[in-house]
């Protein structure tokens, strides 16, 4: 059982028990934490609430976690958009809100489900809860993935992310303007101490570097070409959150005030090595969501 210990704050007053949980564990669905609350694995300062106790903002909330059982992921037929696929690989454009792989809380609705359902065949070097993945975006980012459909395709894209020849290319859209146009941010990153759940900046943790390319600015916003020279959990979001320039939407390394819920991050280029030694290039444009509140910035002055 794994014990996550969260504290309210102030600005969480009148907010409830339920939704608090899903805003700080991100994966977990709301009926999974009304499943955890019925069993009462979710206590606020050591008492059993509902899902609709209305927090006052100063309680220690506990949500204790089964482990994730091993399972046989079961297919599932969600809509995933295939972008290019041949016999060794595909590559997937995925849609916001879809988590990667199963994990405890959402066992059904991944894109992992989403593939054993299209694809019969996946690479099992990664085992039953991730068959074919190669490596992850977090779940409210949106674009494109690369899944490996046999065991040599999987250790060749491996080798490319580990020696940083794969090709990655994300949008962001941050918070304040950026006082040059361009940069980089190199500082090491590790799990934080205080929550296991998030990244931060530490001296000792492992190396991170994040370029930057400013490709318009709006009123309060910037829009931003990053590229990864490593490939960090969280890497583009705790480091513009370091900068002082957090992601829109990003509720866990920026503001909780924003309109949009989810950070504002696209992965729109991966190029990598074909296991036949050809190089492949893809792109792919932001999703409808970003393209409107990038559409709403600009009623409001932007410049291109």
């Amino acid at each position: 059982m794994e014990e996550l210990q969260f504290l309210a704050k102030e600005e969480d007053n009148g907010k409830r028990l339920d939704i608090f949980i899903t805003e700080e564990l991100k994966d977990l669905s709301r009926s999974y934490v009304q499943k955890l609350l019925d069993d009462g694995l979710i206590t606020v300062d050591d008492r059993d609430r509902k899902a609709s106790y209305r927090l006052k903002g100063t309680e220690t909330i506990l949500v204790s976690l089964p482990e994730l059982d091993t399972l046989e992921v079961v297919p599932k037929d969600l809509p995933i958009d295939i972008v290019y696929e041949d016999q060794d690989l595909l590559v997937v454009d995925k849609a916001k809100g879809m988590v990667v792989h199963p994990a405890v809380g959402n066992y059904s609705d991944t894109l992992v489900n989403a593939l054993l359902f299209h694809i019969k065949d996946l690479s099992g070097i990664n085992g039953v809860l991730r068959p074919g993945i190669v490596h992850r975006i977090d779940k409210d980012t949106t674009g494109l993935l690369v899944v490996a459909k046999n065991d040599r395709a999987h250790q060749l894209l491996s080798e490319q992310l580990k020696d940083h020849s794969m090709d990655r290319e994300y949008i962001a859209l941050c918070h304040g303007s950026f006082r040059d146009d361009e940069g980089t941010v190199d500082a090491p990153m590790a799990r934080s101490k205080k929550d296991r759940l998030k990244m931060g900046i530490d001296k000792d943790g492992k190396r991170a570097v994040t370029h930057w390319k400013v490709i318009a600015r709006y009123k309060g916003c910037t829009l931003l070409r990053v590229s990864l020279e490593t490939g960090r959990t969280h890497q583009i979001r705790v480091h513009m959150a370091s900068v002082g320039h957090p992601l829109v939407g990003d509720f866990v390394y920026g503001t909780k005030k924003d309109r949009t819920k989810g950070q504002m991050l696209h992965a729109a280029k991966l190029g990598f090595d074909m296991p036949g030694g050809n190089r492949l290039i893809f792109f792919r444009p932001v999703h409808e969501e970003f393209r409107e509140y990038l559409k709403n910035l600009k009623r409001q002055g932007g410049t291109k």
